[in-house]
């Protein structure tokens, strides 16, 4: 949530008692040229001469809809220079220290992952994971990077996985939540397969590819809309991912489901599992029912946290998911940037800080 109201108070100096982990954190370049010691002279004259030619990713899609400058807060500029999010110390000052946040993961959204052009999108790809690592982990090992991965080729994804698995700075896998066709679809396996094999999680966050309009019913007119379906994809996702029995497969696989709300867990499960009550027959891969999925391979960031007019009805939306489902995402620099301090209009436990501000992290990442 964006704080602005002015009678909000801290509920909890959680970073004065936790070394919070915060599973959102969008870094970026200083400027275009900062990914040229990573490339090789080919895809340097590539980038130069095509530019990234991309599907539409979240974070540089242009004039539509018009988003606020870099999306971000206007206090997250640096004072000496270059985009929000692109400044370690500044980010250090402003966030890590501020917060005390033990570990941060970077979750890049700078659109070289979905380049249409796969050579293209996996060579991005590998830069994008060493810029990350030489800019920002090694400057602050607090931080940790996200394996970025051309995933519409499953091979070079594999082959980026591999590599970068044993690395401590990288700590989950990232997809998009618009990829070519739903997660769920066989053509994707061999990356949960690897990510399972290498203990890694993925983390699902909205946006990604964007080759046809966001809505079923086409191009939305405004940015409320546009912004609000990023939402619609994530569920498509969640039950692409029950359904076609991507769990099954990999019963160890983790998916934290990130930036897209999360109030709508129980509602899709619900409906899930009543249309499997009717229909098993046609998904015998299932062996429960949909929602016990969701509760054992699926979790949940906060931000955005929905804040409806009973705050204590999003305890009960807590409640059903599980305290021990939810981690702490603050979505840095962005303008919705969630305070720690303020980010929940309930009144928490001490036990139920501790799992959504650091220990449930724990059991996702691979923080090594």
């Amino acid at each position: 949530m964006s704080v602005t109201a002015p009678e909000l108070q801290p509920s909890a100096d959680v970073g004065a008692k936790l070394g919070i982990i915060d599973c959102d954190i969008h870094p970026y370049f200083k400027t275009p040229r900062d990914l040229d010691p990573f490339l090789s002279a080919r895809w340097r004259q590539y980038v130069q001469e095509y530019a990234y030619f991309v599907c539409g990713p979240y974070a540089n899609r242009g004039t539509y809809p018009r988003f606020a400058p870099n999306t971000s807060r206007r206090d997250a500029w640096p004072p000496g220079g270059g985009l929000p999010g692109s400044d370690v110390p500044f980010m250090r000052e402003q966030l890590l220290d501020a917060f005390n946040i033990s570990h941060g993961v970077l979750e890049p959204l700078l659109g070289g992952n979905v380049a249409r052009n796969l050579d293209a999108a996996a060579a991005l790809s590998t830069a994008m994971n060493d810029w990350q690592a030489a800019a920002f982990v090694d400057i602050e090992p607090r931080l940790r990077a996200s394996i970025l991965v051309p995933q519409d080729d499953a091979e070079a994804s594999v082959k980026e996985i591999e590599k970068r698995a044993g690395d401590w700075r990288f700590a989950q896998i990232q997809l998009g939540s618009k990829t070519s066709e739903p997660l769920g679809r066989r053509r994707y396996w061999p990356i949960f397969a690897a990510a399972q094999a290498n203990g890694l999680s993925i983390g699902l966050h909205v946006g990604g590819t964007q080759s046809s309009a966001p809505s079923a019913s086409g191009w939305p007119q405004y940015y409320i809309e546009d912004h609000h379906v990023l939402v619609h994809s994530m569920q498509n996702q969640a039950a692409s991912l029950i359904l076609e029995g991507v769990f099954e497969a990999f019963p160890h696989l983790k998916i934290v489901l990130i930036e897209g709300g999360f109030a709508w867990g129980p509602t899709l499960a619900w409906r899930l599992d009543n249309h499997w009550k009717k229909m098993r027959s046609e998904v015998p891969q299932l062996k429960r029912p949909p929602s016990e999925y969701m509760r054992s391979n699926l979790w949940f960031a906060t931000q955005p946290v929905e804040e409806p007019e009973n705050p204590e009805d999003l305890r009960q939306v807590f409640e059903w998911i599980g305290w021990d489902r939810i981690l702490y995402s603050s979505d840095y620099p962005h303008w919705d940037f969630d305070d720690p301090r303020f980010a929940f209009r309930i009144k928490l436990t001490d036990e139920q800080e501790r799992m959504i501000f650091r220990d449930n992290a724990k059991q996702v990442y691979a923080f090594r």
